[in-house]
């Protein structure tokens, strides 16, 4: 028998946040997130909650947790975008597709309450949030900003009248596949034709008076894609205060106009899944200490954020950033790098890792079913 529950109280909702723990506790790929973290950002009284409604199901089968699902209306995204859409994410499930059709069928009934047209996901909040379930490269280790998945899930949702809606892919590069001194002629070529320069941050601290504008020129690299959401005010405040302290200012990229305008920006990040894997949902007492020691020594990178003003795209200034990516990265010993997960539509940014032999080896979908 499979009942569903909504989780309200603390103890359900750290059920909520625990359940994939003992669901991939034997799994080489899955990262877990930090527990105080997650069961943090669940809080309803979180600014985040000022657009969107959102509620969190468990399921149990014979009395045992054997699956979570969040639904979530993103207000901007159906009023302004005039999208009549209720997502769903954090899905996670056994391998028993009664169980995965009892969640979705909650969160339908929470879309049909609303008078939404259909559903889609795996996506969290807003566009700043994990989004794609993974459909292939099930057997590589997931990056901090990727969902990872069992086979099974898309499967179950193929299974259940879900159609793809959008797909990403994610590309693993060898840096010693870049010409450092072809990017350094582009790099020079371009700083003097378009009178742009970088901008070098020694300290998190310098950094902070620009995080603004960065995500300004998110909204203005990415308004044109179909899925996305403008970023508000009080959700930049949130993931401020969520990654900055993964940052470190040589992984940080700037470049800027003669008039000392933002038009790019590039965010990377050592690898912190292993370091992860090791805290297993915990910072302290030594979970923080396998994070330090990723940060100082590693060999592996990913791309978290890139951005670039649509009037300088295709122009060369990515040359600028990965000029001085690549001097930091040889510096660091790092010798691999993930990039972010890529919309397929993102024509732009596929031409831009073109030049570096990509390889792609993940992908992921959301889903989508008219309700």
């Amino acid at each position: 028998m499979i009942e569903i529950r909504e989780a309200i109280t603390d103890r359900e909702m750290m059920d909520f946040v625990q359940f994939p723990f003992s669901l991939y506790r034997k799994n080489p790929y899955w990262v877990p997130p930090i527990i105080k973290e997650e069961f943090k950002s669940f809080n309803k009284s979180n600014d985040i909650f000022k657009s969107v409604t959102v509620k969190f199901y468990l399921a149990y089968k014979d009395g045992k947790i054997a699956g979570r699902i969040a639904g979530c209306i993103n207000w901007i995204e159906v009023n302004e975008l005039q999208k009549s859409k209720v997502r769903f994410g954090w899905l996670d499930m056994i391998d028993d597709i009664a169980v995965t059709k009892a969640l979705l069928e909650q969160v339908e009934a929470f879309g049909r309450e609303h008078q939404l047209q259909y559903t889609e996901g795996p996506m969290g909040f807003s566009n700043m949030d994990k989004a794609g379930m993974l459909t292939d490269g099930f057997d590589y280790i997931a990056t901090m900003i990727g969902i990872y998945n069992f086979e099974y899930y898309p499967q179950h949702l193929e299974q259940l009248g879900y159609v793809t809606e959008a797909e990403w892919m994610e590309y693993k590069l060898d840096i010693n596949t870049f010409s450092p001194e072809k990017i350094n002629t582009l790099a020079d070529l371009v700083s003097k034709r378009y009178e742009v320069k970088l901008l070098e941050f020694k300290t998190i601290k310098e950094l902070l008076p620009y995080v603004d504008e960065m995500f300004g020129l998110l909204n203005k690299t990415y308004a044109e894609l179909q899925s996305f959401v403008p970023i508000q005010q009080f959700q930049i405040e949130h993931y401020k205060e969520k990654y900055l302290s993964f940052i470190h200012p040589d992984y940080i990229s700037c470049v800027m106009d003669r008039n000392h305008k933002m038009i790019g920006f590039s965010i990377t990040m050592p690898s912190f899944s292993k370091a992860f894997q090791k805290a297993n949902g915990r910072l302290f007492p030594f979970g923080f200490i396998h994070l330090l020691r990723a940060m100082k020594k590693n060999n592996h990178a990913e791309f978290y954020l890139i951005g670039i003003d649509p009037e300088y795209q295709n122009k060369g200034v990515n040359a600028l950033m990965f000029k001085e990516i690549y001097d930091h990265f040889i510096k660091k010993g790092i010798t691999f790098i993930e990039t972010n997960p890529l919309l397929l539509e993102n024509n732009k940014i596929q031409q831009l890792w073109k030049q570096f032999s990509p390889i792609i080896h993940k992908r992921r979908k959301t889903f989508k079913k008219p309700l």
